[in-house]
């Protein structure tokens, strides 16, 4: 269940990233909200995540997860450059998002 509080983690990350654009510097009030509450499931989430998984391992992958996530998004949703380079260190980001599930291992961080 800790990697998938983790997953879920990183995906309130993007929505929160991605309403915060939306959100013209927190001057609007509702955007804004939908980010506050958004960030407060990520962290609350990725905390949960932290009671099983290795500090080092669930902040890298959550951090993974909302680069990545943004990154794509931002691409798809906001027309942002999509360059060979740009991609090709999107998948070194999602390699090492995997390669840590693979190899972070689920022992306690104690």
């Amino acid at each position: 269940m800790a990697w998938v509080a983790l997953f879920l983690a990183g995906v309130f990350e993007v929505v929160w990233a991605l309403i915060m654009k939306t959100s013209d510097g927190l001057r609007r009030p509702w955007p804004t909200a939908l980010t506050l509450a958004a960030m407060a499931v990520s962290v609350v989430l990725l905390a949960h995540a932290m009671r099983t998984l290795p500090v080092s391992t669930a902040y890298a992958v959550w951090t993974g997860i909302g680069a990545a996530g943004v990154a794509v998004f931002g691409m798809l949703v906001f027309d942002e450059s999509a360059n060979a380079l740009k991609l090709a260190s999107l998948a070194l980001i999602v390699i090492g998002v995997v390669g840590l599930r693979l190899f972070g291992g689920a022992e306690t961080g104690h």
